[in-house]
């Protein structure tokens, strides 16, 4: 049996965005992988239509698309040298979409749209309702005179090597410097080609359906402090007027559903357990959110793994709705009637990514990762079951050892704690092996049950992995969830208790050669547990927080975020934020501390890392910090394809140093 390799992640392909055409005789997916060469990745429409896969487009710049009809896709591109020049040096963006026949044919020019579109939807045949960025400065730039245009462009383009704040948060984790930008709606008439931007310059617009020719949408209006939430509008399509239906306040609004003509939405109150609280369903009435239905879990697939790429719908109105839910340490697909009665359609260890039904709900596609196997297409339907369709990763697992993971709860704190380890290659339980404690970020997401290639990898290089969900994480309702104020508290207790239940359970792990990582959530673990424990031969912090007070104001999370989470306050209480700092603890630290960080991480700036890598390096500590130009808060899911090899070198010859 062969063994997992480090560059196998570039042999994985990667399933996205599948979605059934209008009357569901045929559906489209994304499919993508990495190109070592070129140091990215490439990305493919394939369809799926009598049973059958096949590609439909071969350029690999494919990365999402829209269905005009049932034998028609549209997606942007830019595949003519002009196009690529044009692309380039627009200074606000420009689109260009192409349309493919799906029953044969070459891609061809459609239209083109000169702003950046980040999504679609139809209003009528002639009408295109779009979500699009425009900047504050210059909202309306492009209807203006191609002399003022220049003139504006020349500008932008004299100001690249500065930046001018007047916002916070001022940048966003892998969009870079978003001050001034707004994603705004507009409508595009196909037949004449006119666009018209139909949302305030200032607002930021999100979230909209269509029903009885108005479009309701969630917007926030600011110019200076982005707000946690927007409040919900209506743009009446007959008017041209807007109208604002329920303001926000301390709500957080997330998202509005069409439920067949009646407006849904999907909100929490966020007055009990903060920011990170689930969302329940509501009925606007009269200017009111009324509750309907309470999921008591997250409406999101949050089950951590490295091996994916690419999004897709986790949440569709057929003749019901469908929507992914994380449910203890798996995330399935649920439906909710009209009258708000819930009904599983899959309840399986592993995770669904995305998904899409037919309209009548008699078939769903969806992409997941079930049975320790990397992603797949399934066909989900109610006489048949559960069907893998594709088999685009069998070839790269075959006769490999994937490590199979064995459950372990414990009891730490009053409550039972999910775990699961993982076994070296060619076990033998006579001998003494090293281990390596991943602990997941979020805190608010879970590990479970899937395939995760760093962990794959160091199965097979001899080590014991074990990794677990404590106290903060996802999937167990409100109450488990919320460790504000309590950071490195609870969660340090029930990760220790874990990690005493595995070495008692598994004598064959060398307690002396047990090092620990974590990214982002488990980067700040992992910065709190050497600085509370020197048990550890080793530990790699990545992406990590190190000081809750410094933190504050240069997340893209916003400036709440550290004191929501801390329970503490910038001015009236700021012991309490230090007091959940792991920089306030480095004078404890004696472990051997590799730090991972990335030059454009904007959600936990690279800023954290370096102060507590300086710390220990002032007193003493061995420690080496790696740090990636270019790469964002997602570098060991999405960065280059040679850095997310290098980052995993950098954390196994670390290991390997101090365990082996």
């Amino acid at each position: 049996m062969k063994r997992v390799e480090k560059e196998d992640i570039l042999k994985y392909r990667f399933l996205s965005a599948v979605k059934y055409a209008p009357r569901g005789e045929a559906a489209a997916f994304v499919v993508s992988n990495a190109n070592k060469e070129d140091n990215s990745y490439e990305g493919d429409i394939w369809v799926y239509e009598k049973g059958k896969v096949r590609q439909l487009t071969a350029l690999h710049k494919e990365r999402s698309f829209y269905w005009e009809d049932e034998e028609n896709i549209l997606f942007p591109a830019a595949r003519s040298e002009r196009e690529k020049k044009q692309a380039k040096e627009a200074p606000f963006g420009v689109t260009n979409f192409y349309r493919i026949n799906i029953h044969g044919g070459e891609a061809k020019k459609a239209f083109s749209l000169p702003i950046s579109v980040a999504d679609y939807k139809e209003v009528d045949k002639d009408t295109l309702l779009l979500l699009g960025e425009i900047d504050v400065n210059y909202p309306d730039y492009y209807k203006l005179p191609v002399k003022e245009q220049d003139k504006i462009a020349k500008t932008v383009k004299e100001e690249k090597d500065y930046e001018v704040f007047t916002e916070s948060p001022f940048w966003f984790n892998g969009a870079g410097v978003v001050n001034g930008k707004r994603q705004a709606m507009f409508l595009y008439k196909r037949k004449s080609g006119k666009l018209t931007r139909i949302s305030a310059p200032t607002m930021d617009v999100g979230s909209p359906v269509i029903i009885d020719k108005k479009i309701f949408f969630i917007g926030s209006d600011f110019e200076t402090i982005r707000p946690m939430s927007g409040d919900i509008y209506c743009y009446d399509l007959g008017s041209g007027k807007t109208e604002k239906l329920k303001e926000a306040g301390s709500f957080c609004l997330y998202q509005l559903v069409d439920a067949k003509g009646k407006l849904w939405v999907i909100g929490s109150p966020c007055d009990k357990h903060g920011l990170n609280q689930n969302a329940l369903f509501y009925t606007l009435e009269n200017g009111r959110l009324v509750e309907r239905f309470d999921p008591k879990d997250s409406l999101y697939n949050s089950v951590g793994s490295d091996c994916r790429l690419g999004g897709g719908d986790q949440e569709q109105m057929a003749d019901r709705y469908y929507y992914v839910s994380t449910r203890r340490n798996a995330a399935n697909l649920y439906a909710l009637t009209g009258d708000f009665k819930e009904t599983p359609v899959i309840e399986k260890e592993g995770g669904v990514d995305c998904f899409s039904v037919k309209e009548d709900g008699s078939e769903i596609l969806l992409v997941g990762m079930f049975d320790m196997k990397l992603q797949e297409l399934y066909r989900l339907d109610g006489k048949k079951g559960l069907k893998q369709i594709t088999h685009f990763n069998d070839a790269i697992l075959k006769n490999r050892y994937v490590a199979q993971p064995e459950k372990l709860t414990v009891m730490s704190e009053g409550v039972d704690i999910d775990g699961w380890v993982l076994k070296p290659m060619d076990f033998d339980e006579k001998k003494k092996y090293p281990a390596i404690f991943d602990v997941h970020g979020g805190p608010k997401t879970v590990y479970g049950e899937v395939f995760y290639h760093e962990m794959q990898y160091w199965a097979s290089e001899g080590y014991f992995v074990f990794f677990c969900n404590p106290t903060g994480s996802d999937g167990r309702g409100d109450e488990f969830a919320d460790i504000r104020g309590k950071y490195g508290t609870i969660d340090y207790k029930n990760l220790m208790d874990f990690m005493d239940g595995v070495l008692k359970k598994y004598p064959q792990i060398d307690e002396k050669r047990v090092g620990e990582t974590g990214g982002s959530y488990g980067g700040f673990m992992t910065n709190w547990i050497v600085g509370h424990t020197n048990r550890f031969a080793c530990a790699a912090t990545q992406r990590s927080i190190s000081n809750w007070v410094s933190f504050y104001g240069i997340s893209d999370i916003g400036p709440d975020f550290s004191m929501d989470q801390t329970g503490g306050d910038i001015e009236e209480n700021i012991e309490k934020m230090w007091e959940h700092s792991p920089l306030k603890y480095a004078s404890n630290v004696k472990t051997p501390v590799l730090f991972i960080h990335s030059d454009e991480d904007y959600r936990c700036p690279m800023s954290q890392g370096i102060q507590f890598y300086t710390a220990l390096a002032q007193r003493g500590v061995p420690v080496r910090m790696c740090l990636f130009h270019g790469e964002n808060h997602e570098l060991s899911r999405s960065g280059k394809p040679t850095h997310r090899l290098r980052r995993l070198t950098e954390i196994t010859n670390w290991m390997e140093k101090y365990l082996k």
